[in-house]
């Protein structure tokens, strides 16, 4: 028994309207093209559909199960292409994104505007963790992408470059180091400094004992910009990524040197698990995050002029 989806609309049509003649004329059919599909219908079905009367025809209780049927495959068919066409203009559903400190106040919420703008029917769950977390999280299903500094393991994972994130020391303008373009950090690990609240801290701690300073920040705050103002004030130095710094300094009296360190340059990584496919969401916007080339270039030197 095979029906299409053209015989199913001509049933319901004839049925609602009463009529071989008048749901003929709904569904566009001539009436003998109408009959002789209703005709297969019936062969095809081994029973007859209809009871034809003076006045019009009325369904039989096999022709009442194939319009309750018919309603309900023609709706679900309604639903799939207007799911469809919601594709068409933009994918829909939800990702769930993390990523460290410096993508956050750096780059990635100028990449995920434009994507969420482009597909009114998605929407992102962005998280900031420390690198190490995000991959774990990653591992154990608790994300679909993540964004990581190199220095994290990913060897378990897939990933492609992001950009490019270069740590620099920030100091008040009136600071004894404030015209110098560059320092290294064993000039300044002795500074006086103000400390950011999240895993990068812990990584500059870590490269001061390394030269032999015990790093204990004056204060530690949860934001870069809160962190810039403190130190614009004459409080202490911090070290910050380039991009917070570069925007801080566009409403506060800052010097940014760059730090000449290795360590102090650290490419950033998108990631997701090497065994599972993607769905067309998620794929989409790791091919967006993934147009990095213009951040994954040098920077030029900051400059203090």
């Amino acid at each position: 028994m095979r029906f299409d989806l053209a015989d199913l609309s001509l049933f319901l049509a004839i049925v609602e309207a009463g009529s071989i003649t008048h749901g003929a004329a709904r569904a566009n059919l001539s009436l003998p093209a109408a009959s002789e599909r209703l005709r297969d219908m019936e062969a095809a079905s081994g029973v007859l559909l209809l009871v034809r009367r003076q006045r019009g025809v009325e369904p039989t209780r096999a022709g009442d199960t194939l319009a309750y049927h018919a309603r309900l495959v023609l709706r679900q068919v309604g639903a799939m292409q207007a799911e469809l066409s919601d594709h068409a203009r933009g994918f829909r559903g939800r990702v769930r994104v993390m990523a460290n400190s410096a993508a956050i106040a750096g780059c990635l919420p100028a990449r995920l505007g434009p994507f969420l703008a482009l597909h009114p029917g998605a929407d992102i769950e962005l998280a900031e963790r420390p690198s190490p977390d995000i991959v774990k999280a990653l591992a154990n299903g608790l994300c679909d992408l993540g964004i990581v500094s190199d220095a994290a393991d990913t060897s378990a994972l897939s990933t492609s470059p992001f950009a490019v994130d270069r740590l620099v020391l920030v100091t008040a303008t009136n600071h004894r180091l404030a015209r110098e373009r560059r320092v290294a950090f064993a000039d300044v690990a002795g500074e006086s400094m103000i400390g950011f609240d999240g895993a990068l801290q812990g990584q500059i701690e870590e490269q001061g004992e390394r030269l032999g300073y015990r790093i204990r920040p004056r204060i530690r705050l949860r934001s870069f910009e809160s962190l810039c103002r403190m130190v614009a004030d004459g409080a202490g130095v911090g070290i910050i990524p380039q991009f917070s710094a570069q925007r801080a300094r566009r409403s506060m009296p800052l010097s940014c040197l760059r730090l000449t360190d290795a360590w102090a340059t650290r490419k950033l990584l998108l990631c997701w698990r090497s065994q599972e496919s993607l769905d067309p969401l998620n794929a989409s916007l790791r091919r967006h995050l993934a147009l990095v080339e213009a951040w994954s270039r040098p920077h030029s030197a900051t400059s203090n002029a």
